[in-house]
């Protein structure tokens, strides 16, 4: 039987059969729109709306982790059902991610769910970055006897680091960062409405900008001296066209050549040293005020937690995932500063895989084909007789 997968991320859920070629991205929220008073939006039900400004969102995660499962449990329903993936519950094994270091009452709010409401054959729950390292292993580019992997997954709410030392995480050694892409978005709200245009309630459309313009610098100062020319010396600064959701329904960069030029009644933003400023954030959350270290500084520092002989593997072979590493700039960036800091005898490697945001997802489809997995699953006649404790016992999830 094909295994469901759920990667279960603060921002989208990726699901989809293991069987499938690529998951459904559905977004882990619902919606209210302005101009639709009657109706709710579930995940991916907001592509159906016409007027996407001003959207008003309810959200299940709060700073990574579950805390509202009435909306959780409308999101699941609408994933789980005809409309997206058609479960046959009494049939099928479903493999849930959860973050590292989820609260136990979290953990047992999802056996008590999965078993008991929706009543699935098996459960088998793990992280994000354990599928990630189980599938970087397996892949041919990089076979070989790897000893360490170090999994870098910056997703919407926060940023993790965890080293792996043959596929199992070294738990004393994993740091995580309250930095994520929605810090980046509402910063960049907040920024835009103090110099340009109150955007404070554009969330859906400033993200949308944000994906299409926003870049990692690996030159701040020089592309700060850039931001600061006046006309076309200044080859930062883009203008962004706003949609109206009458004549244009998404926001657009305006070519160089038209720079300036309004037509109508457009609306625009001039987007300059904000492109690689509000990604900054995610090395140097102390710039807002967030006391944390940056992501190449956990690096480091998740390095220095782990045993020496290890280092030298780890260094070599770091793996960047979640939406961030999407940003242009962003692997040349943590490998500079990793390059920085490391010793120079040490080699550095960092690899961003084809699709950063589904290769968990994927991951969990090669896993759910290993001979192991089974054995790994608790099935709902285990979870009847013994409870959470037969789940604690099986999943390595603390």
């Amino acid at each position: 039987m094909a295994t469901l997968i759920l990667d279960n991320g603060a921002g989208t859920a990726k699901i989809g059969f293991s069987t499938d070629s690529e998951p459904k991205i559905i977004p882990n929220c619902i919606t209210k729109a302005k101009n639709v008073r009657t109706r709710i939006f579930v995940g991916d039900q907001i592509d159906e709306c016409k007027d996407l400004s001003s959207l008003y969102y309810l959200l299940p995660f709060q700073k990574g982790f579950i805390v509202n499962w009435e909306i959780e449990k409308q999101v699941w329903d609408h994933v789980f059902s005809k409309d997206v993936c058609q479960v046959d519950f009494n049939e099928t094994t479903v493999m849930i991610t959860e973050p590292f270091f989820n609260f136990p009452s979290v953990g047992e709010a999802i056996n008590e769910v999965i078993f008991e409401e929706y009543q699935f054959q098996a459960l088998h729950r793990t992280q994000a970055p354990t599928l990630t390292c189980y599938k970087h292993q397996t892949d041919k580019e990089t076979s070989g006897s790897l000893f360490g992997t170090l999994v870098v997954d910056s997703g919407y709410s926060f940023s993790h680091i965890v080293p792996f030392y043959k596929n199992k995480p070294v738990k004393e050694a994993i740091i995580r960062i309250n930095v994520g892409g929605k810090v980046l978005t509402n910063h960049l709200k907040e920024v835009i409405s103090y110099r340009q245009l109150m955007v404070m309630d554009e969330t859906y459309v400033i993200n949308q900008m944000k994906e299409d313009v926003c870049y990692v610098s690996t030159q701040f100062n020089k592309d700060m001296s850039i931001a600061r020319c006046k006309g076309p010396e200044n080859s930062i600064s883009q203008d962004y066209i706003l949609p109206d959701y009458t004549h244009i329904k998404r926001g657009y960069v305006r070519s160089r050549s038209e720079a300036g030029k309004l037509k109508g009644d457009e609306q625009m933003i001039r987007m300059t040293n904000e492109r690689f400023a509000i990604p900054e954030l995610l090395f140097h959350p102390n710039d807002v005020g967030i006391q944390e270290m940056g992501i190449s500084e956990s690096i480091m520092h998740s390095l220095s937690l782990v045993e020496k002989e290890l280092v030298p593997h780890l260094l070599n072979n770091i793996v960047l995932t979640g939406g961030n590493a999407l940003l242009p700039g962003f692997q040349s960036r943590v490998f500079m500063d990793v390059r920085s800091m490391a010793n120079d005898d040490m080699d550095v490697g960092v690899s961003t895989p084809k699709n950063p945001v589904t290769y968990a997802w994927h991951a969990g489809c090669d896993f759910s084909l290993d001979p192991t997995f089974p054995s790994l699953c608790v099935s709902r006649h285990e979870y009847e007789e013994y409870g959470h404790s037969v789940c604690t016992t099986k999943f390595n999830v603390s």
